[in-house]
């Protein structure tokens, strides 16, 4: 299987455009799109109670996060591997794991940044940086997602776009506010031999309540630009020359 469904929501501590706190709701969000790796940001433990292994063990998922702890998770039905928290400076927060597809490797990268234009650019440029995108061991396909933080042409948006590139959104890109959704927050980029074959952002009237935040949800596919040719074993293991 080359293809897995992977949502981005910022579940801003399971505390509604309401102002009521119900991680009911961020479950039933959830459940509606059916993903099968979910990055979270700004879980915090709500009322001191981790809400992580409630919403992973009633969505059939796993908690994968860093050791230690943060704003940033994956409730994921594959195993995920080389999780790791990045500090971008300035509260900026990314959550780097690995996962195979196919038997290929997908690099994932939840973010979260900061609004404040140098904060952001700060961020950015950490990003892009040699302990992240710009690490040789890091030669897989990416997709990096989450929270941008900004509200039109951002700090730090040229930088992205010069290195990465920006997956295909729906027609209506809005996901913040979730009660008016006009800024396209949290979104997605790809790098390498990845591509995505859908994406929705769910828009019901419970997730405009659940969270300030809507998810994005892409059905992502690891694509492979090498070609083979099948050939057929050869008796005894022998060489033999091809004419031409």
């Amino acid at each position: 299987m080359t293809t897995a469904r992977i949502m981005t929501y910022n579940i801003q501590q399971c505390r509604g455009s309401d102002g009521k706190v119900n991680p009911d709701r961020i479950l039933n969000v959830i459940a509606d799109s059916a993903p099968d790796i979910v990055a979270l940001q700004e879980f915090d433990a709500v009322h001191h109670i981790d809400i992580l292994p409630y919403l992973a063990e009633r969505l059939g998922l796993d908690v994968f996060r860093a050791a230690g702890g943060g704003p940033l998770a994956y409730l994921s039905y594959f195993p995920l591997k080389a999780v790791q928290r990045f500090d971008l400076g300035f509260s900026g927060q990314c959550l780097r794991a690995d996962v195979e597809l196919g038997g290929k490797r997908l690099h994932l990268l939840n973010i979260c940044l900061d609004s404040f234009p140098r904060f952001r650019s700060h961020q950015i440029a950490n990003l892009l940086g040699p302990e992240l995108l710009a690490n040789p061991s890091m030669g897989c396909p990416a997709l990096i997602l989450g929270d941008f933080a900004d509200y039109f042409w951002g700090a730090g948006n040229l930088e992205l776009a010069s290195v990465l590139r920006r997956t295909h959104r729906p027609l209506w890109r809005g996901s913040y506010p979730s009660r008016c959704p006009v800024f396209g927050r949290d979104r997605a980029y790809l790098r390498g031999d990845v591509r995505i074959l859908e994406a929705s952002i769910n828009r019901s009237f419970l997730a405009r309540q659940a969270s300030s935040h809507l998810p994005l949800t892409m059905t992502v596919q690891v694509t492979d630009t090498r070609r083979s040719v099948r050939l057929r074993s050869l008796a005894g293991g022998r060489l033999e020359a091809a004419p031409g």
